[in-house]
């Protein structure tokens, strides 16, 4: 579904509509044109089943991610047992069902337009 633009915005990732914060990392999130986009940055330690889980409550991460990776590598292993490493520069495009993890030293940040408007939610 396409949404419908009717004028020209701008907005900043240093001036988000939410800031969530969880174990090891923080997503900002800026909604704009009907899309959320979150910006998470994610720390050397960093594993959704370690950091995310006990607020998603759920075996595995179920949102669905597209994702550009701007810095740090991060390993994803999907519940089918199939794993990737993604680095800077990469666009990735994950399914639900995954778990995933800071490789390095380096934080990990990406950008992410279809899976954060409810990632790390407290409810």
């Amino acid at each position: 579904m396409e949404a419908l633009l009717t004028k020209m915005e701008k907005r900043e990732m240093t001036h988000p509509d939410e800031k969530r914060s969880f174990a090891k990392g923080e997503v900002d999130l800026v909604n704009l044109g009907g899309v959320s986009f979150g910006r998470a940055t994610l720390q050397p330690g960093w594993k959704w089943s370690t950091c995310v889980k006990p607020i998603a409550k759920t075996e595995s991460c179920q949102a669905s991610h597209l994702q550009y990776h701007i810095s740090g590598r991060l390993r994803v292993r999907m519940d089918d047992g199939s794993e990737e490493e993604f680095g800077p520069g990469d666009v990735s495009s994950l399914p639900p069902g995954h778990d995933a993890w800071v490789v390095g030293d380096e934080p990990v940040v990406v950008i992410d337009v279809t899976g954060m408007e409810n990632y790390a939610k407290r409810t």
